[in-house]
């Protein structure tokens, strides 16, 4: 071999071992990285879930609170009913006194 072929058979292999030795860093690196964007993704899975579970409380608590609400008015209108079949029964023995003080 001639210098010359020396010379490109030697800048080969150094241009080799730098394809390597990068090769090596980004293989080291890569479990990092990875680890990385896991835990972003974690992070961000933990938000989303935070966040569903406020919005599911807060629609139990709203559903809670229709459920008061509705009780309290299916109790006034049982107290309406009693009351206006009270009034209706007083009533009737009123027309009918009334009739047969008349009659």
């Amino acid at each position: 071999m001639d210098d010359k072929q020396i010379q490109q058979v030697l800048k080969i292999e150094k241009e080799a071992q730098g394809i390597q030795e990068a090769a090596i860093k980004e293989a080291q690196q890569l479990p990092v990285i990875a680890e990385q964007e896991a835990q972003v993704l974690i992070e961000k899975a933990r938000a989303e879930a935070q966040e569903k579970a406020r919005q599911m409380v807060s629609e139990v608590k709203a559903d809670e609170e229709s459920a008061r609400i509705l009780g309290e008015i299916e109790e006034k209108n049982k107290q309406f009913e009693a009351q206006a079949i009270s009034n209706l029964d007083r009533a009737v023995d009123y027309v009918l006194e009334r009739v047969i003080g008349r009659g």
